[in-house]
């Protein structure tokens, strides 16, 4: 936050005071001004804890271990036809336009449909995005505690032949500040031009 003027900030403090009349209005007057989000601010929220969920890669993953960098996590499965595929295609068009803060960024796909998504199918999905970003699948026990806590829902829709089912499944954003609070919400097709302006603020708001 930039540093304001002790002269500038004393003759404000004495123009809300007298303007105001009264304490609580003036405190509403002179407090600085909270930020702004595109997307829903659920800041103190006490759900969708951590992930800890295992990667791509086979590393077994927690949110602290992105500390510094504003985290922003998906459910989602692979053969998805097209919310899925839109949905971390903004998200890497949102690193593009942070620039050199893009680093700062961290994209996290969870899979809802872990029977199909093998690793080397979430290697590959993850490539076609950004090879940053990260994918996390578990166990249907380790997917049903995690589904729980962040309060999504998922569910098995069969199709034709046994291997050509689909996933109904919550969609949006669940977006975490660099020091691993969970901040915001975005639904699905706010578009990344509010993600990107909350992820900034985020990063503002935690200092450069």
């Amino acid at each position: 936050m930039p540093t304001i003027n002790r002269r500038f900030a004393l003759k404000k403090v004495a123009a809300c005071a007298v303007s105001t009349g009264a304490a609580a209005v003036f405190l509403a007057a002179c407090s600085p001004k909270a930020a702004s989000f595109q997307g829903v601010d659920v800041t103190g929220a006490d759900y969708a804890r951590d992930l800890p969920l295992t990667d791509q890669h086979g590393q077994r993953r927690s949110l602290k271990d992105f500390a510094g960098k504003v985290v922003v996590v998906f459910f989602g499965y692979t053969q998805c036809p097209d919310v899925c595929p839109t949905s971390m295609s903004e998200l890497a068009e949102v690193k593009q336009a942070l620039g050199a803060d893009g680093e700062r960024l961290q994209g996290i796909f969870v899979t809802v449909d872990p029977e199909r998504d093998t690793p080397e199918v979430l290697k590959a999905y993850m490539a076609s995005f950004d090879p940053s970003f990260i994918a996390l699948r578990g166990t249907p026990e380790e997917l049903a505690a995690v589904a729980k806590d962040f309060k999504i829902y998922y569910k098995r829709v069969e199709g034709s032949t046994p291997t050509s089912y689909t996933m109904d499944h919550s969609a949006g954003n669940y977006v975490y500040d660099p020091a691993g609070r969970l901040r915001l919400y975005h639904r699905y097709g706010s578009g990344a031009q509010a993600l990107a302006a909350d992820v900034r603020a985020l990063l503002d708001e935690a200092g450069k």
